[in-house]
């Protein structure tokens, strides 16, 4: 393995983000990149903790893009590595997909000027996808299918143990909006999951932060961003629609984004539908006062949110 790099401290990174003129304007842009790089850190610490995403021994294929996300994932799982308390390998991984006009050169500079173990697996998936989707469908779902199979088989020939995946705060929330929309399941993306096929676990270290950070944490690093023309350019996807709804809301409404983050934390079974969760059938009267029980009469209050016209109006329990 390549040897680690020298992972440079907050405080020398932080000059990249002085773009504002003169000493004032400077030094408020290096305090602001100071609080973001701990915040990122902390976030994925964090998320690493809670769910024990990586342990000692792990040898975890980062996957890289060349977008903003596994760009920000890498570089974050990097100051943690040098400061962990558990030893752990990083391989950053990047499929060539063979995208017209992809920037071939632009991955394996970059990571050869970090210094760290990495690895390009070409393949021709594009033509693959262009062959069997008709013109103007999503390519999505091919691509995704195609893509992870490549990389299970990347992982196992590198002997990897965990997949470490890109996928940020408000793409768990959109999937779980995705799901309830069109798929009729109330399904989010998990932090932590086997892969389908057994063989690996899929972490995604970044499941407690909002995109927002990690496009500035993008514009101060100065990631060398490589588009996807495949599938990032196409327009009204599903998925786009969502996240712009969710944007909306941020903006109008703010707090609510992390209310929804925070209630994928905080299922209560026994107030949703679902039988298989909860011993609907079955269920009897014990006459024990019971504090989750229904309160069917009870007006529930929540806290106001802000910038709401309906601020103050209690919803009615059902």
């Amino acid at each position: 393995m390549t040897e680690s790099p020298v992972v440079t401290e907050p405080d020398s990174t932080a000059h990249a983000a002085s773009i504002s003129a003169g000493p004032a304007g400077r030094d408020r842009a290096v305090r602001e990149a100071l609080k973001l790089e701990k915040r990122l850190c902390r976030q994925v610490g964090q998320a690493i903790a809670d769910f024990n995403m990586i342990e000692e021994g792990d040898r975890v294929m980062v996957c890289l893009s060349g977008g903003k996300d596994s760009y920000g994932l890498l570089d974050i799982l990097l100051k943690l590595q040098a400061r962990a308390p558990v030893r752990f390998e990083l391989v950053a991984v990047n499929l060539d997909q063979k995208q017209p006009d992809f920037p071939a050169e632009v991955l394996p500079n970059y990571l050869q000027s970090l210094g760290i173990e990495h690895h390009i697996e070409t393949q021709d998936t594009y033509s693959i996808v262009k062959a069997k989707i008709p013109e103007g469908k999503t390519t999505c779902s091919l691509c995704s299918r195609l893509r992870r199979g490549i990389l299970y088989s990347v992982a196992r020939r590198l002997k990897c143990n965990k997949i470490a995946l890109g996928h940020h705060r408000d793409d768990m929330l959109q999937t779980l909006m995705l799901n309830m929309f069109f798929g009729g399941k109330l399904k989010g993306m998990p932090p932590k999951l086997a892969s389908d096929n057994g063989e690996f676990i899929v972490i995604r270290p970044l499941a407690y932060v909002p995109e927002k950070d990690l496009v500035r944490w993008a514009e101060h690093r100065q990631f060398p961003i490589i588009p996807c023309n495949l599938c990032g350019s196409q327009d009204n996807l599903q998925r786009q629609v969502i996240g712009d709804m969710l944007r909306e809301w941020e903006k109008k409404y703010p707090g609510r984004i992390e209310n929804m983050c925070t209630a994928l934390q905080n299922v209560v079974p026994s107030h949703l539908m679902d039988a298989q969760w909860h011993d609907f059938k079955n269920l009897q009267a014990t006459g024990v006062a019971d504090e989750q029980g229904d309160k069917a009469f009870d007006e529930e209050v929540f806290p106001e949110p802000v910038g709401t016209p309906f601020a103050g109006v209690p919803l009615v329990s059902t």
